[in-house]
């Protein structure tokens, strides 16, 4: 698999733009989270390391890594959009408290073999997936 700055660059190329350094650091900024996060959060993050970066191109960035297939949205509330980084790593499902806001991942072969199944019957070929559960955790009941 080829690694994701040639990945970007190939992708931005098809669209004549460029792989400037802004793009560059905001892809390992993201790389290195290796987690769900919030633009804002990935902002703050590469501000303490120095980096200069302007809210616009972070969010057109953000945008174009989407539409590379290389990261994707996972909403977890309506206050703000929450990405994770996908290209190249195996599915990451998610059950998530409403109450809380808490995350879990989790993985889990049998959904990754109903998936298959599921595009198998459509004649479709799987490439991933992202299966989120909505509950109350613990903590969620304990605050009502």
């Amino acid at each position: 698999m080829a690694p994701l700055c040639a990945v970007f660059r190939r992708y931005l190329k098809s669209l004549n733009l460029k792989y400037t350094p802004e793009r560059a650091d905001i892809l390992e900024a993201i790389i290195e989270h290796d987690r769900i996060f919030e633009v804002e959060e990935l902002m703050a993050d590469m501000i303490r390391r120095g980096a200069r970066v302007s809210k616009a191109t972070v969010y057109r960035t953000i945008k174009l890594l989407q539409d590379a297939g290389i990261i994707t949205p996972a909403l977890f509330d309506s206050k703000q959009a929450h990405y994770q980084l996908v290209y190249g790593k195996a599915p990451r499902d998610s059950m998530v408290c409403v109450k809380t806001g808490r995350h879990v991942e989790f993985t889990d072969d049998e959904l990754a073999a109903v998936r298959d199944r599921i595009c198998r019957a459509h004649g479709w070929d799987p490439v991933g997936h992202r299966f989120q559960i909505y509950a109350i955790s613990p903590e969620g009941r304990a605050a009502e």
